[in-house]
């Protein structure tokens, strides 16, 4: 049915030539006679350009069906700090993919799509493999599948960072358990507290190095790790028993500086109140040789 005219909020089909390029959800202005059709055309793009976004920053990409859509997904990642890249409307392409890609070799966390009510196009192909993709028809849960992906994705580097740091122990050598005396020395010890691995380095309560822990037994078996508590065996290379170290001995981690500082600043929820008290422990021995360790 033709009309003269609509008022708001009702819903009209228009037909004209040239459509193939209009944007869904763009406003739609009719310019009175006389007036600058030049005028209309700068506004309407500038409203556009407002939402559509491509960027050199390193960012997640946005497809949307309608620039409403796109304008609640970009709003919604907003609150949560996400940087984008790229936002536009249309289905994924070949295209999208590759600007995901640019962004993964720098922030892999962010070198994701996330897509309204759009589709990937066949073209994509093989650009599609590695760029995880999150598609769905209700804004806020693709933003929270995201933010969920992102979340395990944090995790993990935190869990791999962890992985690599070395944690604080107190150990004692206990008296009478002394089954070879070096090359490697061989010792019963208890942990007094925190934790202790093979490869980490050991020091007298006066800051001397006295060697590594190559192995952890207990009960006759090899073990990762041995936690307060724990007596078991371990094999140090450099030690030896009557000169550089004794029965009864206390022993501590030697805590690499820049780990001490890794606990301080960025990982200090990860440690017990014991272990951060052991911690400072240890600072507090390596300063009598430097007086700056861990600042």
């Amino acid at each position: 049915m033709k009309v003269d005219k609509v008022v708001a909020a009702m819903g009209v089909k228009v037909v004209a030539p040239n459509l193939e390029d209009a944007i869904p959800g763009s406003p739609l202005y009719a310019v009175p006679e006389g007036e600058s059709v030049e005028e209309y055309v700068n506004k309407l793009s500038e409203e556009v350009g407002k939402l559509r976004i491509k960027t050199d920053k390193i960012g997640v990409v946005v497809k949307a069906d309608t620039l409403g859509s796109l304008e609640a997904l970009i709003t919604e990642l907003g609150k949560r700090e996400v940087p984008v890249r790229l936002a536009d409307i249309g289905d994924i392409s070949k295209r999208d993919f590759i600007e995901a890609k640019v962004t993964a070799k720098e922030k892999p966390e962010y070198g994701v799509i996330l897509g309204f009510n759009v589709r990937i196009l066949p073209e994509a192909g093989e650009e599609s493999s590695g760029v995880p993709v999150f598609i769905g028809n209700i804004i806020y849960r693709v933003v929270e599948d995201y933010v969920a992906w992102l979340k395990s994705k944090q995790e993990e580097k935190i869990k791999m960072i962890v992985s690599t740091l070395v944690f604080p122990g107190k150990l004692r050598i206990l008296p009478g358990y002394i089954f070879r005396r070096s090359k490697p020395a061989i010792v019963g010890v208890e942990v007094l507290a925190g934790r202790i691995k093979p490869k980490e380095e050991l020091m007298r309560d006066d800051g001397e190095n006295i060697g590594s822990i190559l192995q952890i037994q207990d009960k006759g078996k090899p073990i990762p790790e041995a936690t307060k508590g724990m007596q078991v065996a371990i094999s140090i290379d450099k030690a030896i028993i009557g000169r550089n170290v004794d029965e009864g001995s206390i022993l501590y981690v030697d805590i690499p500086e820049q780990h001490y500082k890794m606990f301080k600043q960025t990982y200090a929820n990860i440690l017990s109140a014991e272990e951060h008290a052991l911690l400072e422990e240890i600072a507090e021995i390596k300063r009598r040789r430097k007086a700056l360790w861990g600042f």
